[in-house]
């Protein structure tokens, strides 16, 4: 059992099912650059502290450098029996550097080690998101200020409601990525805290420096419990929220493409490039980039209740049932990335065609609202309003028209309130323009919002350094 760091203990060989079944390597060797980093801080901090000497870190530190360099070159042996990403780093360390390498890991666990390391992935990789996220924000402005006045039918309950514009609509779906930003932004204060010096549970008898360490790779502080500190994984499930509220967001988008592509709306007409065909039909062009995005929503939201399955009922403080954290981290990490990129482009690529949505808007009573508004601007009481054009709108049901169809005679046998001035009232155009309270689809509303997103970007967006 010489090759195994906690040999000692055992008389008997690790049954390679067994060394298979709990080896994590085969996915935790992404963590070996945030794994390197954390062993570089830990060194100068032992050195710093006198526990090692200031030669003996710096062989430790070039020689993790000399690692790092083997693994980025693809010339790195990863082996199963070693288990993890740690026991790798370092038992290449010790064939580099001789029996110094073993002094690495004073005053430190796996324990302290694997969640520092997964907290440095994580503030690296959700700095890379917040980045791709800024891109998707940033698309749906530079559409809304030039969409501010092409007119669209808004809906709720998906029929058709009350006119807005297509700038107004994405400018919807502006304010829920920003959002998903600041989620994202907040959850990364509570990921730059520092685990280690908590050692495996109960913390370490050496003269650790844990603020220190904490410094020195960019973090803004250290958990201040060492039982919480190895045993808890609350960020990564931060993150894996997150990351499902994107996705959500992100199907909602789709959802609506696809309808909005079919030919049943045809209010836009996605890139080629994002689409395929039938093998069969070929008339067909489906619009399966949305969809493939609709459909990911799932693992993402799949990956979050594992983690949280997996945490439920663990006692404190680490337990084995704990390596079962990265995998649904990594492949929400890889969806939401590549989900977001994708959607940039497509938002970007896809064409409106606004001559169709105007032709929506001619049927449904869209500006019902507006009618009903005008009694209201006439003195009549709202509910009493509602009650007229609600039964103007069964009579164009009855006749087969709209309501700009109905004359002057027959609005004022419902209503006497109706006044020649009425004809300006239906008009899709004016009923969007008339909306400029803070939040309305008025295209001045729009543009301004537009202008204004900008500097809520630059004002809410992390810098790096």
């Amino acid at each position: 059992m010489a090759d195994k760091p906690w040999g000692g203990r055992f008389r008997e060989e690790t049954l390679k099912i067994v060394e298979r079944f709990t080896a994590s390597i085969g996915f935790d060797q992404r963590l070996a650059r945030q794994d390197i980093r954390g062993s570089i801080a830990h060194a100068r901090m032992l050195a710093a502290q006198g526990i090692l000497t200031r030669e003996e870190a710096d062989t430790l530190v070039d020689g993790l450098q000399r690692v790092l360099a083997e693994i980025e070159a693809g010339s790195f042996a990863f082996s199963e029996a070693l288990e993890d990403i740690h026991m790798n780093v370092e038992k290449r360390l010790t064939d580099l550097v001789g029996a110094v390498g073993g002094k690495l890991h004073t005053a430190r666990s796996r324990n302290d080690q694997v969640a520092l390391d997964l907290r440095l992935f994580l503030v690296d990789e959700i700095q890379d998101l917040l980045d791709l996220l800024r891109g998707l924000c940033e698309a749906f402005l530079d559409r809304a200020g030039p969409e501010a006045d092409l007119l669209v039918p808004g809906y709720t309950h998906l029929q058709r409601a009350q006119p807005v514009t297509f700038g107004h609509h994405w400018l919807a779906y502006f304010e829920m990525f920003l959002r998903d930003a600041q989620r994202l932004r907040d959850a990364l204060g509570r990921t730059r805290q520092s685990p280690l010096g908590a050692g495996a549970l109960a913390g370490s008898p050496y003269p650790v420096d844990r603020e220190r360490v904490a410094r020195d790779l960019g973090l803004d502080g250290v958990c201040r419990n060492s039982l919480d500190a190895v045993s808890d994984r609350d960020f990564a499930l931060e993150f894996l929220f997150c990351a499902s509220v994107i996705m959500t967001h992100l199907s909602r988008l789709s959802e609506e493409l696809v309808l909005w592509s079919s030919q049943e709306f045809g209010f836009v007409t996605l890139s080629d490039g994002f689409c395929t065909g039938s093998s069969i039909m070929p008339q067909k062009k489906n619009p399966d980039v949305p969809e493939l995005l609709r459909g990911k929503a799932g693992r993402t939201y799949g990956n979050l209740i594992a983690l949280l399955t997996t945490l439920k009922a663990l006692p404190l403080a680490y337990n084995k049932d704990m390596q079962e954290d990265k995998e649904p981290v990594f492949d929400s990490l890889d969806t939401v990335k590549g989900s977001v990129a994708i959607a940039i482009e497509m938002v970007r690529g896809l064409t409106v065609r606004p001559h169709r949505a105007r032709q929506a808007l001619k049927a449904g009573y869209l500006t019902a609202t507006d009618l009903a508004d005008y009694l209201v601007n006439k003195g009549l009481p709202f509910r009493e309003a509602h009650e007229v054009v609600g039964r103007l709108v069964a009579l164009c049901d009855e006749r087969g028209c709209g309501l700009e169809d109905l004359g002057l005679d027959t609005l004022r046998s419902f209503s006497d309130r109706f006044g020649a001035d009425v004809a300006g009232v239906l008009d899709p155009g004016a009923s969007v323009a008339r909306r400029k309270a803070l939040g309305g689809p008025a295209p001045d509303n729009v543009r301004r919002e537009a202008a204004l997103g900008r500097q809520r970007l630059d004002a809410v967006w992390p810098r790096r350094g």
